[in-house]
């Protein structure tokens, strides 16, 4: 995960590294980006996975709060 020091573009502050969590029934899990577009799945009613997938990684400023999203590295 990288690890770069970054600063608010509000405030200046300082941002800490993070991700958001996505609550399912299993647990928490890494929210990740998809390329393209969105298509429903029609046997589950979710969304049909076809493509790159990236992990999301969230910097949260210190002062504000202001979120800043990420997507790096490609899935594995």
């Amino acid at each position: 995960m990288n690890t770069t020091t970054l600063t608010c573009p509000r405030c200046s502050s300082p941002m800490e590294l993070g991700v958001l969590v996505d609550h399912n029934y299993s647990g928490y899990a890494q929210p990740e980006w998809l390329e393209g577009e969105p298509r429903t799945s029609m046997l589950t009613g979710g969304l049909k996975v076809k493509g790159q997938t990236y992990d999301v990684i969230t910097y949260r400023c210190s002062g504000c709060g202001y979120l800043e999203s990420y997507a790096h590295l490609p899935k594995e």
